[in-house]
């Protein structure tokens, strides 16, 4: 087995892999592909005897957790186990292509917290996230104070959020979340300055998107961009504009777009989902090499900046 980087998660302390694992794939129909039991069991347990240690889920993702849940909980001790809140509990999943309900009552957020535990089988979530970024205003209606009375219960180690611009800044400001899950890639940078300003507050920052988010094909792997609304024509034409292949050195462009988000000087952990095991052992490897050399990320940053320009 390679060994994948690691570093420290932020103030949490815990020690992840600079590559995680998004568990949005095994949701299964109807807003995406049919996922056995046994394609869900074999693909968890590929992720964690890879080394990856930390999952990242939502109640949101169909049957995502109890997929965890069946296939991996007596593995327990192993992962970091990641999941959000805020999504409508009891309620039917919004069509595909539609966003999913989410209420930020205090009633809610537990009854979220309490349902992902039931799901996966076991006693806390390590992280537990707020879904679709509720603003300051908000989360202090009632909705930080739930999450922070499970977490006095032992039921929630860490407080996160799952955010976006503008109201990142905000949360960030906060000083109330221990972690944060944002989008982010060589094609898609407009968060760039807002991971350093998290991983500079002392948060962990956990990277989304870094390869969905930008890679132009052709060795785009369908299994990642099935069900996905395709990357825009702007972002597949920066790619060309920036001559990017000229910086390969022999990888794939999906090798490189995964390398440049873990040479973020401010990212702890980049989340990459699959259910295909070939494209799973193809991240392992790209991550394990670790960061591109500091003149190659240095040169692709500036060919994308003046790009961009």
């Amino acid at each position: 087995m390679v060994e994948l980087p690691t570093t420290q998660l932020g103030r949490t302390g815990f020690e992840v892999t600079r590559l995680s694992y998004g568990a949005m794939e095994l949701r299964g129909a109807p807003r995406g592909r049919p996922v056995s039991d046994a394609q869900a069991a074999t693909m968890l347990n590929a992720v964690l005897d890879s080394g990856i240690n930390l999952i990242d889920t939502s109640p949101d993702y169909g049957v995502s957790e109890e997929q965890i849940g069946r296939a991996i909980s007596h593995r327990r001790e192993e992962y970091f186990l990641a999941s959000k809140c805020g999504c409508a509990i009891g309620q039917p999943p919004a069509p595909a292509g539609e966003v999913s309900l989410h209420v930020f009552t205090p009633e809610n957020v537990r009854a979220g917290v309490e349902q992902s535990l039931r799901r996966m089988q076991t006693d806390h979530l390590d992280l537990v996230q707020f879904h679709a970024i509720p603003s300051q205003a908000v989360l202090e209606g009632g909705a930080l104070e739930a999450l922070r009375d499970l977490q006095r219960e032992g039921k929630v180690r860490f407080l996160g959020m799952s955010g976006t611009l503008p109201h990142l800044t905000d949360h960030v400001a906060m000083g109330a979340f221990d972690a944060f899950q944002i989008p982010y890639s060589a094609l898609e940078p407009e968060h760039d300055v807002a991971i350093g300003s998290a991983a500079s507050a002392g948060a962990g920052t956990i990277i989304r998107g870094g390869v969905a988010r930008g890679a132009p094909a052709p060795d785009q792997d369908p299994e990642v961009m099935a069900g996905r609304e395709q990357v825009n024509a702007e972002r597949r034409s920066l790619w060309e504009v920036a001559e990017l292949d000229a910086l390969l050195d022999g990888s794939s462009r999906m090798e490189f777009l995964l390398r440049y988000t873990i040479s973020h000087p401010g990212m702890h952990t980049t989340i990459v989902g699959t259910m295909n095991p070939v494209h799973l052992a193809a991240n392992v490897a790209a991550a394990a090499k670790g960061p591109l050399s500091a003149d190659a990320y240095a040169e692709a940053s500036r060919r994308l900046q003046d790009a961009a320009t």
